[in-house]
């Protein structure tokens, strides 16, 4: 593998796209607060922890998380549209007084140095669902996958756990597999099927859509 640079603390470009309705601002404003990691903990006293970086359009998140209520679930974005598609459907707009989920919290800052926070073992599961592909070379050091990342992800996973890619994108396929290949902490499967048990999201109906085939990784920590 060709030498890299060291990735930035920022793995993204801009945090919002077009302009946010009232009920977003409010989203934003009122609700986020009273969701966010580390300052809002759980509810619960969880039997392990899942984490997912880039959580998009929520939907992935949203039904691991209610689908495993005694599992701590932390989601991560930067985006403030996604950040709101996550936020309402944990408050609908009707809903009366809308509640957080007991088991899941928000992360809206960039996931790096929120890894280097965990202690050794700390995590169970990770989530990196069709990641953006920064498809020009000179962006590679801005991908979640990379190896100096590639090593944080293993010091914090325990032994037994789960990483799990998807990505649609030839540019990062490749360069996932180029990755992974030359580590040997994890087990590495890939497959195009899609996986069961894995959620589905917007961004693969959308790749679908387009003609991409996406790529599924589940990486085993040894």
């Amino acid at each position: 593998m060709t030498t890299l640079k060291s990735p930035p603390d920022r793995l993204y470009g801009r945090s919002r796209g077009k302009k946010l309705r009232p009920r977003q601002e409010w989203l934003l404003e009122e609700f986020l607060p009273r969701t966010v990691w580390p300052t809002t903990p759980f509810t619960i006293q969880p039997r392990e922890l899942w984490l997912e970086v880039g959580f998009g359009g929520g939907e992935h998140a949203y039904e691991l998380a209610t689908k495993n209520p005694d599992v701590g679930y932390i989601a991560a974005e930067v985006f403030d549209n996604g950040i709101c598609s996550l936020l309402s459907r944990i408050a609908p707009d009707g809903a009366g007084d809308p509640q957080p989920l007991p088991n899941l919290r928000l992360y809206t800052e960039d996931a790096r140095p929120l890894l280097r926070g965990f202690e050794e073992g700390a995590l169970a599961k990770l989530f990196l669902m069709f990641p953006d592909p920064w498809p020009k070379a000179r962006h590679a050091k801005r991908r979640f996958v990379h190896p100096e990342i590639v090593a944080e992800v293993a010091r914090v996973i325990r032994p037994g756990g789960e990483w799990r890619i998807a990505s649609d994108d030839p540019t990062y396929q490749e360069w996932t597999d180029e990755v992974l290949g030359a580590q040997d902490v994890f087990m590495v499967s890939r497959t195009d099927i899609h996986p069961e048990g894995w959620p589905h999201t917007r961004y693969k109906a959308k790749a679908i859509a387009a003609g991409r085939a996406p790529l599924y990784w589940s990486l085993t920590r040894r």
